[in-house]
């Protein structure tokens, strides 16, 4: 899938939602626990009942590699289940890898091949050489860390170089944007650093940006558009507690269904405003 199939998604599903499945076993509804596999049930469940306002799901892979080899059979037949059920909708591997090229090279096959993503989030602080495996899978995705929304992000993002005088998520950025395509890479950034919006889209105005943090950590859907909109939307908005965990009963599916309406009628009018539907 390439950026433009990516927006004609967007603009058929009037939607830019991307579901986080960040699924914790001991989250979810406590009847799910007889069956056999009950995280699986669980995301099938909220899967078929959220589909038709998503464009992405991007399950978080540490609440599948803590179950041992239970938890990454669940996230196969996860991948699997959306891949045949709704194979136009976006996977992401939320597995933030970033090692030495030989072994970049495995984790790009385990994701891509094995797994089947379209995408994975990396972390690109060893180079070019952590991320360029990645890129040679034709129609999949590279998605650097570039300003996060966790609180101590300014431990080290925003640390300015002397000699630039940019930020170190500017640098990542100016420097990685070389690598690859608008049609083969994205950038993290944060809901939550929305006024620093503006200058990631200076730097990067015709990529994807992936943005976590609307709902439980308070980001604001209407400031992520405002800054961060281009010409194809640009945007996949991730939202994972807030629905998935909207009720915590066993009509956990459809109070989801619903939280995912909700944003979906807000992104429809947000794309609606901005021209591109």
């Amino acid at each position: 899938m390439n950026a433009q199939q990516l927006f004609d998604q967007i603009r058929s599903k009037r939607s830019f939602l991307c579901i986080g499945l960040d699924s914790d076993i001991a989250k979810i509804p406590e009847l799910l626990l007889a069956k056999h596999d009950p995280v699986f049930e669980f995301n099938k469940a909220i899967i078929d009942a959220t589909a038709e306002y998503v464009v992405a799901y991007k399950p978080n892979l540490a609440f599948y590699e803590h179950r041992g080899a239970a938890g990454w059979n669940t996230l196969y037949k996860t991948v699997s289940y959306i891949k045949k059920n709704h194979p136009n909708i976006f996977t992401i591997a939320d597995a933030k890898r970033g090692d030495i090229a030989n072994t970049a090279k495995m984790y790009a096959d385990a994701f891509f091949k094995t797994f089947n993503f379209d995408a994975i989030t990396l972390s690109p602080y060893m180079g070019h050489d952590t991320v360029e495996p990645f890129l040679r899978h034709n129609s999949k995705w590279a998605i650097l860390l570039a300003l996060t929304s966790n609180s101590s992000y300014d431990d080290f993002q925003t640390i300015k170089n002397a000699d630039t005088g940019k930020y170190l998520y500017e640098e990542v950025i100016t420097k990685s944007i070389h690598w690859g395509t608008e049609n083969n890479m994205m950038f993290v950034v944060g809901a939550t650093r929305s006024d620093l919006l503006v200058n990631v889209r200076k730097l990067v105005p015709d990529h994807f940006l992936l943005v976590p943090g609307v709902g439980e950590q308070g980001g604001s859907l209407s400031e992520v558009a405002k800054h961060g909109l281009n010409s194809k939307c640009g945007l996949l908005v991730n939202s994972a507690r807030a629905i998935i965990y909207a009720d915590r009963s066993m009509r956990f599916a459809g109070a989801a269904k619903t939280a995912a309406m909700i944003l979906q009628k807000e992104m429809e009018q947000i794309l609606k405003e901005a021209g591109l539907l």
